[in-house]
């Protein structure tokens, strides 16, 4: 049909009749069509819409009469006013009676025929505004009844005793409750016998507005039907949110309660999450036994019922000899499942109420409270932990081997907080390790030794970062073609005021461990970077300066800023620093260190694995880091007799380096045979002993104005040159 809309169709066989009614409804405003006869009136009903048609009855071939039935049988909603000559009453019934509007006998008054048209239309728009109104609800209705039924939440009323008198689809495959079967029970049907008192002022209630209950946790009963369904429990959580429905709400006095509207939402999933959430904050998420904030909770409490009921409580600090040795020779996946193997070993020797805690890394914590013969008892749970660990562990293949230390505290001679009870076991600890490990021993005052110590070290390395008792050196690293000085690299040394030179072998384990290596590192990089700016202003040659960093520093959030700022501080391009590190600290957080090693990179700055070969020899890692220097750990060299031939393992770390055209430095040269066969391989670069010892800064300074000169001759004869520095 046609999208043109012609409100007024004139229908008549005299043309001059046309004519005359068409103008008379143009002076007044309305656009009308016209038909000449029947026939075409139909046609051009078929084809447009029309709001009235003026039609004469009788006319030939197809009457008034024909197209008023063919407006009914084809159900085309246009008014139609008969004006006609005929003045017989039957005829004007028998139109009315076909579905007229009106009827006016010619000849009409124009303003009668006009009043009636006026009115005609109005009847019809307001048709159409209802129509369309109607429409709107029903579309609303359907809309608002899939929202409903859809819903992710139960939605239901009440009436006012509380009988269902509504419940949408959601019950089903929540509850297994079919809707049908609750309209006209109780709501208490569905409610958790635990909660019934609160659902007497939530479920059906009676208030409006800011008073109505709003996010309320009760639990819904499930069908037992054998049916499985999306969660587990028989009682399901759910937030519910209600209000009374009224009749006049806002009329105090004539309102009428009619009952309850309200909203049920499955809080499964997040009940779930905070459990997740509150147990990870709880507990060791490797062996899932509680963390050290559980164990501390535990055992304040433990402390608070001993003092109470005077008993005995002791508190065991458990480390793995030898774990480190696995972890770093198998590699964290093996020592992980090693670690869970032993807890579960661990938890068989408990009594009821004893809380096994994971301290951190393989170091395990076990509170024993309630004791009877007190030292007794103890001692057979140390014995049974001791002899549970003998029989070998298998993880993937591996066949190893684990003993414990066991430190023993005491409550309430040893301790009679949490601190010094966990403190002094670890000092006990400390004392089986120092006694050649694989036992247990109950602390006693003269074990103090081992803590003071440390913290001793503690206090010393604070005092060494105030006082300026650390030093810098740098040994050069020489390339092997040309004999100059393409790099250093920065080595700490402990000037302290009282035990002379300290080797970083004895403070820098107990920095990393302690978390101190992070202030250290700072230091380091800044005083090297700083040396590095003022070689560079005094125009000495160019050099890269290498900087080693253990996991424990690249784990930190803000190091990239650290490094990047204080390149900009010193006005030092990126590519002048090689950050060092080793295939053991990329295994700690890999993930995270390479996507910073990758942002480092695209600073300029270049990465080197050192000791290369070591540690974690696997090469399938190789590709994924952004490294640009290999250095063959000095072992290598010591160990191998070099001879031109020999298939060493220098040999194919060197080939797949220029496989992937990375640099190679070769460590701990100290004999022209090593130079002579480092040079017969194609290695890049040297450092060592045969080179110089680590020098300090101003002798770097002055080898580098003098150089390629020094380098060189030193390069080619091996005992010259710098060796007498």
């Amino acid at each position: 049909m046609s999208q043109k809309l012609q409100q007024i169709l004139i229908v008549d066989d005299d043309p001059v009749i046309l004519k005359s009614l068409k103008d008379l409804l143009a002076a007044r405003g309305y656009a009308a069509d016209t038909a000449i006869g029947g026939k075409e009136a139909i046609l051009k009903l078929d084809q447009n819409i029309y709001d009235v048609a003026l039609l004469d009855l009788y006319m030939p071939y197809v009457s008034g009469h024909d197209v008023m039935a063919h407006i009914k049988e084809n159900r085309i909603e246009t008014a139609v006013i008969i004006v006609s000559g005929e003045t017989s009453f039957e005829s004007a019934r028998e139109a009315v009676s076909k579905g007229a509007y009106d009827f006016l006998r010619k000849p009409y008054a124009a303003d009668e025929l006009i009043l009636t048209l006026s009115n005609a239309l109005k009847e019809k728009k307001l048709e159409k505004q209802n129509k369309l109104m109607q429409q709107q609800l029903r579309e609303s209705e359907r809309l608002h009844r899939y929202l409903v039924d859809t819903s992710p939440d139960i939605i239901y009323i009440l009436d006012p005793e509380g009988h269902f008198t509504f419940i949408n689809e959601r019950v089903e495959s929540l509850l297994g409750f079919e809707k049908n079967t609750l309209i006209g029970k109780h709501y208490s049907l569905l409610v958790h016998h635990d909660d019934l008192e609160q659902a007497k002022y939530v479920f059906n209630e009676r208030r409006i507005g800011k008073r109505a209950s709003r996010n309320i946790e009760l639990r819904l009963k499930c069908k037992d039907d054998g049916v499985p369904r999306i969660f587990e429990n028989r009682a399901l959580p759910i937030e519910l949110s209600s209000m009374g429905i009224y009749t006049n709400p806002n009329d105090g006095e004539q309102k009428t309660y009619l009952g309850t509207y309200g909203i049920a939402r499955d809080v499964t999933d997040r009940k779930m999450a905070e459990e997740t959430i509150n147990f990870q904050a709880y507990h060791d998420l490797l062996t899932k036994l509680p963390n050290r904030a559980l164990l501390r909770d535990r055992l304040t409490l433990a402390i608070s019922q001993a003092k109470r009921e005077s008993e005995a409580l002791a508190v065991m600090f458990l480390d793995l000899d030898r774990f480190k040795n696995i972890n770093d020779s198998l590699g964290h996946m093996i020592g992980d499942e090693l670690l869970q193997q032993v807890s579960t070993r661990l938890k068989s020797c408990l009594r009821e109420g004893d809380t096994l805690a994971r301290f951190g890394g393989d170091e395990f914590t076990l509170l024993l409270p309630k004791l009877g013969e007190k030292r007794e008892d103890v001692t057979a749970i140390a014995q049974k932990i001791t002899s549970i660990l003998k029989d070998p562990f298998v993880v993937d293949g591996h066949e190893l081997y684990v003993s414990v230390s066991i430190g023993i505290a005491m409550y309430p001679q040893d301790g009679t907080n949490m601190e010094s009870l966990i403190k002094h076991a670890d000092v006990a600890m400390y004392h089986v390790k120092g006694k050649g490990k694989n036992g247990y021993q109950f602390y006693s005052n003269d074990m103090n030794t081992p803590y003071f110590q440390n913290l001793s070290m503690d206090t010393g390395i604070h005092k060494a970062l105030e006082n300026n008792e650390f030093k810098l050196v740098y040994q050069p690293q020489i390339n092997l073609k040309s004999g100059e000085i393409v790099g250093v690299e920065a080595l700490l040394r402990w000037e302290h005021p009282e035990h002379g030179t300290i080797s970083p072998c004895e403070f820098i384990p107990f920095a990393e461990e302690s978390g101190l290596i992070v202030e250290v590192g700072h230091w380091v990089l800044r005083s090297a970077l700083a040396e590095l700016s003022r070689w560079r202003t005094a125009g000495l040659p160019s050099v890269r300066m290498s900087i080693n960093m253990c996991a424990r520093q690249l784990v930190e959030k803000n190091i990239i800023p650290v490094i990047k700022q204080t390149l900009k501080e010193f006005d030092l391009p990126g590519n002048t620093l090689e950050i060092e590190i080793t295939e053991n600290t990329i295994m700690d957080d890999m993930d995270s260190i390479i996507r910073k090693l990758k942002e480092l990179s695209e600073f300029g700055v270049t990465i080197a694995i050192d000791d290369f070969g070591t540690g974690y020899s696997s090469l399938s890692y190789l590709h994924r880091l952004p490294i640009q220097t290999l250095k063959i750990d000095r072992t290598f060299l010591k160990e191998n007799r070099f001879s031109k031939g020999d298939n060493t393992i220098v040999n194919t770390i060197v080939a797949m380096a220029k496989g992937l055209q990375l640099n190679v430095v070769a460590e701990g040269v100290e004999t022209q045979t090593q130079l002579d066969y480092l040079r017969s391989i194609d290695c890049n670069e040297a450092q060592g002993f045969l080179f110089g010892k680590p020098l300090q800064p101003d002798v770097i300074a002055q080898l580098l104005i003098q150089e390629p000169q020094a380098m060189h001759g030193a390069s080619r004869n091996g005992l010259t040159g710098l060796r007498h520095h």
